[in-house]
């Protein structure tokens, strides 16, 4: 008899567990729904690794009501009616509920444990961990300056090479540009040097020239 117990309860986790796992969540009455969550993979700069998504348990003791598809599930899972699949799950948080009132912790097949805390409220601990195919693996920065691919520029798509060689024509361009301006300033200079001759020596024709007088003799 205990062993057909056992495997009975062993069916029901496994039922309730995939359940879990497709739908995020699962509702106890009379004790609350437990919540399956997830964080997404990460990078880990520090130590140059990719850490794999983590999964966690929130269990509310607020809200204890099954969702309406539920029933549905386990009816085809157990391959029994409806109301034969809700009689057999009302049964089973019922036990549940009173092994957790007199034991103090009761282990959920696959999860983890409910336990009851030093103010008597039910807490879930979790035993779910990452499986050894979900570890963290070296994540290191590659940078392939040969590749091409595509980047958007404004509403336009535009590849690397073509970005380069924009790059290269502005550069080029901005030295052509220089040019000019060098040749301005150096116009300026000129004519203030001119003003500044000019302001000295008087406006006339002869102050830019050389005005000194050279005698011959006759």
């Amino acid at each position: 008899m205990h062993r057909i117990l056992c495997a009975h309860l062993l069916a029901m986790f496994e039922i309730l567990n995939s359940y879990l796992f497709q739908n995020k969540s699962i509702g106890i009455p009379g004790l609350g729904t437990l919540y399956l969550e997830g964080l997404p993979a990460s990078v880990d700069t520090t130590n140059q690794n990719m850490l794999p998504p983590l999964h966690y348990f929130r269990f509310d003791k607020y809200s204890d009501t099954p969702d309406r598809q539920f029933f549905s599930y386990l009816a085809t899972e157990q391959n029994t009616a409806e109301y034969e699949a809700l009689r057999t799950y009302n049964e089973f948080c019922h036990d549940l509920r009173e092994r957790i009132n007199l034991l103090g912790r009761v282990h959920w097949e696959g999860l983890g444990d409910f336990v009851k805390d030093a103010d008597g409220n039910t807490v879930f601990e979790s035993t779910l961990g990452n499986p050894p195919f979900m570890q963290p693996v070296p994540a290191r920065k590659v940078i392939h300056p040969d590749a091409k691919h595509v980047l958007l520029v404004g509403d336009m798509e535009r590849t690397n090479f073509e970005m380069n060689e924009w790059l290269q024509q502005e550069q080029e361009g901005s030295g052509r540009k220089r040019w000019w301006l060098y040749a301005l300033i150096a116009a300026a200079v000129a004519i203030l040097v001119l003003i500044f001759h000019f302001s000295f020596n008087g406006w006339k024709v002869e102050s830019s020239g050389n005005q000194q007088k050279i005698e011959v003799d006759k």
